[in-house]
This record gives C-alpha cells, sequence and structure tokens, in this order.
C-alpha cells in the first residue's frame, strides 16, 4: 500500500505532482493525481480503448462532488482555471492511498468521508463507490451530489465548448446512457442515487498545467449532462459506474471484490516476494493488453500506444519473469502476423493505418526475446513450428538488405543501419529535419544484437537438426566477432565506439556498449567486458538509471523540460533512462562472476530506485529523469521496459543467489559423505 497523509495532500504544489494509474487490459485508463485535480489532458476517470488498445478516448474527464451535511455544502473536487483554483476541495482531503486501487479521504464536520476508484479488467468501466463514517451518523442529514463531467475527444486532444454536441439521456431504471457525438461510443452511468436531474452546462477554461509547461494545447471545455443525488447515513453508500457497458450499482462491491482477487493474485506470484517484488508485477500487469484476439505491450502510460522495440525489450520482464508464458506466446504470434521485409514494426498507429516499421532494433530484440522464452520454459514446438522459419526469414533479409539501408556488409558480417534524415535506433529524436543523435552506419548495440541473433539462430538450429543453418549462422558470427572486436574497441578510452560508419568513429561514452557485455551471447573478452563496465559505472550511472552522454560532454544536458523542441534536445544528451539498468545490472554480475558481493550490490542497486514507486506515477517506474542531481522523474509516468528490466534483473539476482545456496549445500552434502566414508 502507498499513502499520503493530510501534509502531503493539503500542499496542492506537492500533492500534483503525484499520479495515480488504473488500466483494463484493453489499453483503457484511468488516471489524475491523488488530489483529484487533472493536470494533463490525459487524465480522467474513463479513458476508453476501442477498438484498438490505441484508440483511445477520454469520455468521463471526472465528477464534481459536493457533500452536504446537515445543510452546510462542502465542495470536493479541485480544479485549475486561469489564475485560481476552484473549488479548493484539496484542502479537505485528510488523506490518500493506493490499496490497490485509488482511496482519497475527507475529514468534515466530524465525518470521515470515503471514495474508491476502481478500474475492472478486461472492460471500459470505471467502478466509483463513496461511504460515509462517523459517530452519530444516524442522527445526521448527510447527502451527496456528483456532476459528471465529460470530454468524449481523442485523448491527445482538448474538447471546447460547441453546438453539435447531443444533449439527449436516456434513462431507464437506474442507468442514463448518452452519445454525446456522432460515432463515438455510447456511455453509461449505473447509479443509486435517489434523484437525477439533467442539466446541460458546460464548464470552461479547465488547465492542464503539465501540457502548459510542455507547449501543448492546455486548456479545455467540459461538458456536464447530469446531476446525482445521493442520500448518505450509515451502511448506505453512493455508487457511480461509468462503462461502455450497461452495468448495475448493485454490483459495485462485486465487481471491486473481484478485481481486489485478481491483483492479489499477481502480486502472490512475484518471482521476488518482497515489497519491491510485489510492486513491480502489479506494476507490470498494467502494460500488458489484449490486441484483438492477442495480446501486445502498452509502452507507456499516459500517452504512448504499442511499440514493437519497446513490447521485445519488455516481454522478458514482463511476462516470463512473472511466469506468463501464456501472454509471452500471444505477443510473438500478433507480432509475427506483422513482420514485414524481415522487420517488426516500430509502432502499431490507430485503426485503419498500416504499421511504421522504422526500426532496427525491435527485430533483433525478438531473438532475444524468443531465446528467454524458451529458457524459461516455453513450448519448443512452438518455436520450431510458429517463430523458427519466421526468424530464418528475418535473417535472410537482414543479409540481403531491407529498409532504411539496412543489410549485413560484406567482408566484415557486421550490420549496416539508417540512412540520412532516419533514425532507426532507440535514440531516435529528430526534430524536423535535425536528427539529434545521428548513429548512420554500424552503431555498437545493433552489432551486439546482431550477434547475439546469429548465435540463438546457430542454437535453434542445432536443436532443431538443421545442420546447413548452424553452419552458416556459425560462420557468420566469427566472422562479425573478430571484426567486431578489431573495429569497435577504443583503447585509449577502454570502452567501446559508439557508432563506427567509415570515417572517424564515434567515441561518444554512452550506454548502449553496456549491450556487448549484458547480452546472452557477448563477443567480448572478459578483460575488455570488464573495462566497459568499469566505465559505464563511472561515467553514466546513478540511482535511478544509466545517463546517455556523461556529464563532461559539452553536449550534456542535465534537465529535460520546456516545449518539445527543447525536450526532444535533451532525450538522449544526458536524460537518465531507468530501463538501461537491466542491462547495466546484469553486465555487472557477468564480469564479476555472480559473487555474493556483486549480488549484494545489485540489491542496493535495485532498492535504491524501488523509493520511486512512491513519486510521480504511484506505483510504477517513470520513462526518464533529469541527468542532474536530484533526477527528478520526468517524460511517462509509468513505462514498460523501466519496469519489466528491474523485474527481469531482480529475478536474475535472487535465482543467481539460489543456485549459489544449492550448490553450496550441494558440495556441503558430498563434503559430508566424503567424511563418512573416511570414517
Amino acid at each position: 500500500m502507498i499513502s499520503f497523509d493530510q501534509k502531503v495532500c493539503n500542499d496542492l504544489a506537492a500533492a500534483n505532482q503525484l499520479e495515480w494509474l488504473e488500466t483494463n487490459g484493453l489499453g483503457g485508463f484511468a488516471a489524475s493525481t491523488i488530489t483529484g485535480l487533472n493536470t494533463r489532458r490525459y487524465h480522467g476517470l474513463l479513458v476508453a480503448a476501442t477498438p484498438t488498445p490505441v484508440d483511445r478516448f477520454v469520455l468521463l474527464s471526472k465528477l464534481e462532488e459536493v457533500l452536504i451535511v446537515d445543510g452546510t455544502r462542502y465542495e470536493l473536487s479541485s480544479n485549475a482555471y486561469p489564475g485560481v483554483t476552484h473549488p479548493c476541495g484539496f484542502e479537505l482531503l485528510a488523506g490518500f492511498r493506493l490499496d490497490p486501487y485509488p482511496v482519497f479521504t475527507f475529514v468534515i464536520d466530524g465525518l470521515t468521508f470515503e471514495k474508491h476508484v476502481c478500474m475492472l479488467h478486461g472492460e471500459n468501466t470505471i467502478v466509483i463507490r463513496y461511504e460515509v463514517k462517523g459517530r452519530n451518523i444516524a442522527r445526521r442529514q448527510v447527502s451527496l451530489e456528483v456532476r459528471p463531467l465529460i470530454a468524449y475527444r481523442d485523448y491527445h486532444s482538448t474538447t471546447h465548448e460547441n453546438p453539435v454536441i447531443d444533449r439527449n439521456l436516456d434513462v431507464s431504471d437506474d442507468v442514463a446512457s448518452l452519445t454525446p457525438y456522432h460515432g463515438m461510443p455510447a456511455m453509461h452511468i449505473a447509479h443509486n442515487a435517489t434523484l437525477l436531474a439533467a442539466t446541460g452546462d458546460w464548464y470552461r477554461n479547465f488547465q492542464y498545467a503539465c501540457e502548459m509547461e510542455r507547449g501543448l494545447d492546455f486548456e479545455e471545455d467540459l461538458f456536464n449532462p447530469l446531476v446525482l443525488t445521493f442520500e448518505l447515513g450509515r451502511g448506505k453508500s453512493a455508487v457511480v459506474i461509468a462503462s461502455t457497458e450497461k452495468r448495475s450499482a448493485d454490483e459495485a462491491e462485486t465487481l471491486i471484490a473481484r478485481e481486489v482477487k485478481r491483483r492479489k493474485k499477481i502480486a502472490d506470484a512475484a518471482p521476488v516476494q518482497s515489497e519491491l517484488g510485489r510492486s513491480l508485477a502489479i506494476a507490470a500487469d498494467q502494460f500488458l493488453v489484449k490486441r484483438g484476439e492477442q495480446y501486445t505491450v502498452i509502452a507507456g502510460y499516459p500517452w504512448f500506444g504499442d511499440w514493437g522495440r519497446d513490447t521485445m525489450i519488455a516481454l522478458p520482464g514482463l511476462t516470463l519473469a512473472t511466469g506468463r508464458l501464456d501472454v509471452a506466446k500471444s505477443i510473438f504470434l500478433e507480432f509475427s502476423k506483422h513482420v514485414s521485409q524481415g522487420m517488426l514494426p516500430n509502432r502499431f498507429p490507430e485503426a485503419g493505418t498500416p504499421p511504421e516499421y522504422n526500426t532496427v532494433d525491435a527485430t533483433l530484440w525478438y531473438f532475444e526475446a524468443v531465446r528467454s522464452y524458451l529458457a524459461a520454459g516455453g513450448e519448443e514446438k512452438f518455436v520450431r513450428e510458429s517463430l523458427y522459419p519466421v526468424l530464418l526469414d528475418i535473417i535472410n533479409w537482414h543479409v540481403k538488405g531491407t529498409r532504411y539501408g539496412i543489410y549485413m556488409e560484406e567482408g566484415n558480417g557486421l550490420l549496416h543501419a539508417g540512412e540520412p534524415g532516419v533514425q532507426l535506433t532507440w535514440m531516435d529524436a529528430k526534430i524536423g529535419d535535425w536528427v539529434v543523435t545521428p548513429r548512420i552506419g554500424k552503431p555498437v548495440e545493433i552489432q551486439a544484437l546482431w550477434f547475439n541473433a546469429l548465435r540463438i539462430m546457430a542454437d535453434l538450429a542445432q536443436r532443431f537438426a538443421d545442420d546447413a543453418s548452424f553452419r552458416r549462422f556459425d560462420r557468420m558470427a566469427i566472422v562479425a566477432q573478430w571484426s567486431f572486436n578489431k573495429l569497435f574497441w577504443n583503447e585509449s578510452a577502454g570502452c567501446l565506439y559508439d557508432v563506427v560508419n567509415g570515417g572517424p568513429p564515434d567515441a561518444s561514452i554512452r550506454p548502449n556498449q553496456i549491450l556487448a557485455v549484458s547480452l546472452h551471447h557477448s563477443m567480448l573478452p572478459q578483460n575488455r567486458a570488464q573495462k566497459i563496465v568499469e566505465k559505464v559505472q563511472a561515467e553514466l550511472l546513478t540511482v535511478v538509471g544509466l545517463r546517455t552522454l556523461p556529464a563532461s560532454d559539452p553536449r550534456y544536458v542535465g534537465k529535460y523540460f520546456g516545449d518539445q523542441r527543447a525536450r526532444d534536445a535533451a532525450y538522449h544528451q544526458g536524460t537518465v533512462w531507468p530501463w538501461l539498468l537491466g542491462p547495466f545490472l546484469e553486465a555487472y554480475l557477468k564480469v564479476n562472476r555472480n559473487e555474493p558481493g556483486a549480488r549484494a550490490q545489485v540489491e542496493v542497486w535495485l532498492n535504491g530506485i524501488a523509493t520511486h514507486l512512491q513519486a510521480a506515477g504511484l506505483g510504477q517506474i517513470s520513462e526518464i529523469f533529469d541527468a542532474d542531481v536530484p533526477h527528478s522523474p520526468v517524460g511517462c509516468t509509468a513505462q514498460a521496459w523501466s519496469v519489466a528490466e528491474l523485474l527481469r534483473v531482480q529475478k536474475l539476482n535472487a535465482q543467481t543467489n539460489e543456485k549459489r545456496v544449492a550448490a553450496s549445500a550441494s558440495v556441503q552434502r558430498v563434503a559430508t559423505t566424503t567424511s563418512l566414508k573416511a570414517l
């Protein structure tokens, strides 16, 4: 449980930096701050995903609530308008907790009033339940007014007052249904109110501070279609269920209990039963969503969709570390359908538009994900029959050449990638015609991934008795390994060049080189691997991840803030990425031969970032952090590969420890037996 007391809740500036997130396994979500004041256009109580994970619409933005106690009205909401916060319900907020969903606690005139917000898995439904407690409650007059404020728009945009909105309400039993705009999904509001009254008012000029800071559209008008009035007292609760399906308020407690049970089951299955391990397992579940009949991965909340690179990097941590091999299999099936010219999609856009293939590394991470799946006990027959032919085709395309200048160079066996104006690696920031980190040629991590893929294919070929392919991939890997060590080692710096492209190599000290150590199949001798880890640790390691440039580099940008151009210019020029802790910690364990001291140090580093679960996106790991101390969290508040890589390496460290304990016990048993025989 994550909780905050009245002191934090009443400090609006501090409280608005703390954001909660509920997800539904479809790509939909609910999110806001712990005060309920929306600071982003992406905030809302019902952001529905329909029909695909990336077609998301903010249907219900928020609820305006007024508690009436013995005739006195207390406004519980908080909103930012130009130059003013109104109402100031945060001043009455005595506490907030995630337990496991958001619970807001108000203390008003001797009464304790709680609001529970829970999103259901598998449907676009949010359940809001209110209850009041206190001495002499039976002798007091307590009622609640709730006004839904709807946006009904794409989650990347904002709504403004307009005459075309359909104000009609379909009211039957205890459900009010509305479809404000043609072609949009209907929303059904189930309730147990004693009174429903149609309104039809516009609330104007909400301001979203985070969007203002990002240089984006930050003002919005919201529509109020109705007001609900509830009578509260001992044993009575008020319920509002907003959904794209018709629900009944009578179901509220059962639905919430079912969801709590589901989340507890996920936490109980965490690979490491620690507070961090259980929290990461719950966080991981929020990124696994359905795309049609199969699964995919949402790269980050609140604004990312499903991306090929992020999915393949995150897959081992999100699914294999948590024992969800069936979900991993489903993701493989979904992405294999979209392989084109030997490439995985970089991004799935909205429905009706084709995927984008502008990535070189997503496809290579696919091989590592498949290897990890088999190592975790995945189904060999599935890999042999469904994935191996796809992997063979991918290699063939990369050898002969595919999109964007991706091809294997003759002679050295390394992989060339890129052409002017196109960013293909994960360092992909581009502003107009300005490519911030041009990496055309042979980027270091691409060679590491390529070699790893060749070795994986050799292993699979041998496993599947494909002798000709085994010999081919074995030869290709040997050539690539020799060329890599000849071309990429920077003797003067004691590490690897970042890009080799025929001219002077790029000697930037970047974290990409750590993958040449951490990946399952490494091209490096032990002494070089050790030096790389030491270099990255000295120059790039922080408590929350790896910097993308050292502070000594003249291109280093210490803060990530401002408009789109300013932020993109800083994205990979110093900014810290927590997902890189996974490769770094694995590399650290490797070069230190999994010694007890190394495992203990890894545990210290993992615990160092654990405190972040109670900051920014609560229970989650942010996308990025400022390069400068104190490394403030920025970017997306919840990022799939950030969570996945920490979860994966936490399990790896625990397994290494378990193996050493088991080995030690085995040695002890052998020694004891030998001693007994001697006697």
